[in-house]
């Protein structure tokens, strides 16, 4: 098939697209930044720089395809989106415009990343917290900004299935991570943010690290090569609704740091920085949904992707402050 992936010069885009390539899909790539910021540009795909938050781009991408995935937006860690709710918000204009360019250009399945951002904050004030199901998104309380764009957006591609027939699919993504993303300048997730930070303190020999919060608070991190598989399984099921894509692996953000550090062979002064952006107290995927309609689980353990991921990044280091011993 012909298949366009939006965002693909991001981290979740410039694998996906790999893995479509992979699987001999013609595909079509497109984001907004230039290309020589893009993580991953593949030499088979047709790579094109598009503001797609333009109905007219949308066109542009969206000729003769038969499939797009929409990875598009503007996010970050909890750092950005804490701290940039508008920005976060309009990119509701790129779901909304493809969402149009797919319908009159006869699309024939639509694709939406959207993220645990949306589900209820009363049910993740403990980081003692059992796993989020898909109902729990409602009543909605989603997170401010961010989760409210991805809950919209997500009820926007159910109208358009049940107004035009747009067969959409909606995964919502738990923390992503794995290397060739954003690890550095404001926007990484905690475990590439984690892991820069425990490289350096490695490299410098400081053996402090500075951790948001009181380190209690729990997530579960979802593996790059899980996260495609199960985004290729959702988009080719008959699954219209929306379904976790996410670990039920859940850790402590201070068990986070010592994993890194037993995997850096460095043991660490705790700095904990109590004014800085700590997001919900616990959030941990429940996989019971998509393990029934889709047979997709998570197949790499936390200990497993962390090591790839922070190897990855302090190769990234060693090559402007030199070898990292």
């Amino acid at each position: 098939m012909k298949i366009a992936v939006a965002g693909a010069g991001g981290f979740i885009g410039g694998w996906l697209a790999l893995e479509l390539i992979s699987r001999g899909h013609e595909v079509v790539c497109a984001d907004i930044k230039p290309m020589e910021n893009w993580y991953q540009v593949h030499e088979k795909a047709d790579n094109r720089v598009l503001d797609l938050s333009k109905f007219e781009s949308c066109l542009v991408l969206l000729k003769d395809v038969n499939q797009v995935y929409n990875l598009a937006a503007d996010m970050g860690g909890m750092g950005f989106i804490e701290t940039h709710k508008a920005e976060c918000m309009l990119s509701v204009l790129i779901n909304t415009h493809l969402l149009m360019a797919a319908k009159e250009l006869g699309v024939k399945r639509f694709f939406f990343a959207s993220s645990a951002c949306v589900y209820n904050a009363s049910k993740q004030e403990s980081n003692d917290v059992s796993g989020l199901k898909e109902e729990d998104a409602y009543p909605a309380m989603p997170e401010d900004g961010y989760g409210w764009e991805k809950l919209f957006s997500e009820r926007m591609c159910r109208h358009f299935y049940e107004d035009y027939g747009l067969e959409t699919r909606v995964a919502r993504y738990h923390n992503i991570y794995g290397p060739r993303g954003t690890w550095d300048g404001g926007r990484e997730k905690a475990p590439a943010a984690l892991s820069r930070k425990v490289a350096l303190a490695k490299a410098t020999k400081t053996n402090e690290i500075e951790i948001w919060g009181d380190g209690e608070q729990a997530r579960s991190f979802t593996y790059i090569d899980d996260c495609i598989e199960g985004t290729i399984k959702l988009m080719d099921s008959d699954v219209r609704e929306p379904l976790n894509i996410g670990s039920d692996e859940m850790v402590t953000i201070n068990q986070l740091v010592g994993m890194l550090e037993k995997i850096a062979g460095v043991h660490l002064k705790r700095k904990y920085n109590l004014n800085a952006p700590k997001g919900v107290r616990g959030r941990n995927s429940d996989n019971v949904k998509v393990k029934r309609l889709l047979g997709w689980s998570p197949a790499i353990e936390l200990q497993e992707g962390l090591s790839h991921t922070f190897n990855w990044i302090e190769a990234q280091i060693e090559q402007n402050i030199g070898p990292v011993k």
